[in-house]
């Protein structure tokens, strides 16, 4: 062994320690409840991701991507990681990048938030934007080829770095939170997708763990995997990017896992924002717009178990904080330059809340 290797080695066995004390000193997440009618026998969960030390889902699936990389030896010392992100996994990249001492490029649409692009500058990571959301993959590419970094590719790899068989991953967590709730085996958990590696790793441990669980993704406008699941064409595009941060992508991205789901459904921009508004009146937490998409999907599962005269529990995800969105879910200025009318969607959520019945 020449002295160049021994000190990587010695770097690789500090940055992997580093990263996994960071999971040694997280508590986990809270499951938070939305108050339902007690009579309808249907308790509906949200798992609040926003509280891990980056404030989002993605600080799991980014700690797994840096043990990853840095098991596989493609992450090296003084050599940029760039990664291909709307926004929450970048934030949570840039954190661990930093933590470890290598340098963070995170290319992103030009429309991201600015929060986020702020809270990206703050962990110490530079924010390359792109005017079409559609070249964020060959620019990191390219980025990683002239700068001699790593190209993450969160698209590719979420699925396979997280273990889906346990280890504390979110699967695992949710069922050892319910243990002890009336409906312990979820009837339903509900996910949306980003790459796909949260849905994935949710059913491969429902399978593996033989729960009778169904799993849902819920889908926004301007994306293809709901499109892409149905068809059974893995390779379906599309023009627009997503308005909803986080979630949903112009093509069916690698991570995605169709065979792991039960059921896709499509959900209109305009009833995420609803239902992030209605979560706030509910409990007083604002959440970004993908938590709405979940939460939409969610209360459409529970309107059809209460139909059916079924009891049960449903679990979906608050993805990240809507301090983030205030200037575009919470803005009806945003709303109205989107064109985006969320009042029969707000109608349709206080309507069932009251009746228990869902307009057709």
């Amino acid at each position: 062994m020449d002295r160049s290797d021994q000190a990587y080695r010695i770097w690789l066995k500090e940055a992997v320690r580093k990263v996994q004390a960071d999971a040694n000193r997280s508590a986990d997440t809270h499951l938070l409840r939305f108050p339902l009618p007690e009579h309808w026998g249907i308790d509906l969960y949200l798992k609040d991701e926003s509280t891990h030390p980056t404030g989002s889902l993605k600080h799991r699936l980014a700690r797994s991507l840096f043990l990853y990389g840095l098991c596989n030896g493609w992450i090296r010392p003084d050599r940029p990681v760039i990664e291909a992100s709307s926004g929450s996994t970048a934030v949570s990249e840039a954190y661990f990048a930093h933590l470890i001492g290598v340098p963070f490029i995170a290319v992103m649409p030009r429309t991201t938030s600015r929060e986020k692009q702020r809270l990206i500058e703050f962990h110490g990571g530079r924010c390359h934007l792109v005017d079409d959301p559609r070249t964020v993959y060959e620019v990191s590419a390219r980025l990683a080829e002239e700068t001699g970094g790593h190209y993450m590719d969160q698209f590719t790899y979420a699925e396979r770095a997280t273990d889906w068989r346990g280890n504390n991953n979110i699967a695992e967590s949710i069922y050892h939170q319910l243990r002890m709730e009336r409906y312990p085996e979820p009837a339903w958990i509900v996910a949306t997708a980003g790459t796909g590696g949260t849905s994935a790793t949710i059913g491969r441990y429902v399978r593996y763990m033989q729960y009778g669980t169904r799993i849902c993704v819920a889908d926004p406008e301007n994306s293809c995997f709901f499109d892409g699941w149905v068809g059974g064409d893995p390779g379906v595009r599309c023009d627009s990017g997503s308005r909803i941060e986080g979630i949903g992508r112009p093509r069916m991205e690698p991570s995605f896992v169709p065979g792991a789901i039960d059921r896709m459904m499509k959900v209109p921009d305009a009833a995420s924002v609803a239902a992030v508004r209605a979560l706030e009146r509910a409990i007083g937490r604002k959440a970004g717009g993908s938590t709405g998409t979940g939460l939409w999907a969610s209360l459409r599962i529970v309107a059809e178990m209460l139909a059916q005269g079924r009891t049960g529990s449903v679990v979906t995800l608050l993805c990240d904080p809507g301090d983030r969105y205030l200037d575009k879910y919470y803005s009806d200025a945003w709303l109205a330059e989107q064109g985006m009318d969320i009042g029969p969607y707000a109608a349709a959520i206080d309507g069932f809340l009251e009746t228990g019945g869902w307009p057709s």
